[in-house]
Formats: structure tokens, sequence, C-alpha cells
């Protein structure tokens, strides 16, 4: 049972750390995120499984993240709320070719983001040419071109 009170303390933890630290850390992730996940995911696996490491404990722990996963999954489909509080909203950061500067620096989203995005899924140039862009719950910005 500890495992199990183990595996669930950490999912949380982990799930809070990386909802706090943005929508964009995990869209991207760059050669320091992958080493800090890592590191991450060998401290957690530490304070998972403290002193046993049997097969019958790592399994009891996969089965208890997957539950929680599952469980989770579940909630979010069956009550919209929590899916916000999990994932968040998407949010406009672009609108009608301005950029929204308080709403992009809460979310460390900058304009070259939004550009790279707007090249990349309608070859768009300009700002001026973007009607709306929408940092994503996944973290990827989307873009609604003007007509």
């Amino acid at each position: 049972m500890e495992s199990v009170l183990r595996g669930a303390v950490v999912y949380v933890l982990v799930w809070l750390v990386l909802r706090v630290s943005g929508k964009r850390t995990l869209s991207e992730v760059s050669t320091f995120d992958l080493v800090l996940l890592l590191i991450i995911s060998e401290t957690t696996q530490q304070a998972m499984i403290d002193h046993d490491h049997s097969i019958t404990n790592a399994l009891l722990l996969i089965v208890t993240l997957v539950g929680i996963d599952i469980l989770t999954s579940i909630w979010k489909q069956r009550w919209p709320a929590v899916e916000r509080l999990m994932d968040g909203l998407p949010v406009v950061v672009v609108r009608d070719g301005r950029p929204l500067r308080p709403v992009m620096d809460r979310l460390r989203v900058d304009e070259h983001d939004v550009l790279a995005a707007a090249r990349q899924l309608h070859g768009l140039e300009r700002l001026d040419q973007v009607k709306y862009a929408v940092l994503e719950s996944n973290g990827r910005i989307s873009i609604v071109p003007r007509r």
C-alpha cells in the first residue's frame, strides 16, 4: 500500500510542477529541458521505489501510475471543469494582428513563437496577416489567418 501512496503522491507533485511551469515548457523541448526531465524522472523513481527494488513493487507502481492516468482521463471526459483545471484553456495571444503583450508575457510566448507558427502552418510572414493566434492547452500555437 505504501508504494501505491508514494506513486500517487509523486504523480500529483510532478503534474503540479509541470502545470505551474506553463504550457510552453513541454511543447518544444530543448536539450536543457530534456536533461531536466531525465533528472526529474530519476529523482521521482527513487522517491517512489524507496528501498524495494523488486519486480512486484515495479509492477505495482506501473499499474498505479497507469491507473491514475486512466482515472484522470475519465474524470476529464465526464467533468469539463476537471479538464480545465488539469489541462488549462486555450488562450488568445494575438488578435487582429496585434500581440496581447500582458497575456504573452504571462505565458512566456513572444512574437517569434507566433511568427514561427504562422510560417509553418500558413506560410504567413507578418503578424498583421494573423487574425488570431491561440496558445492551445497542449502548448502549441494555432493560427487563424486574415482573409
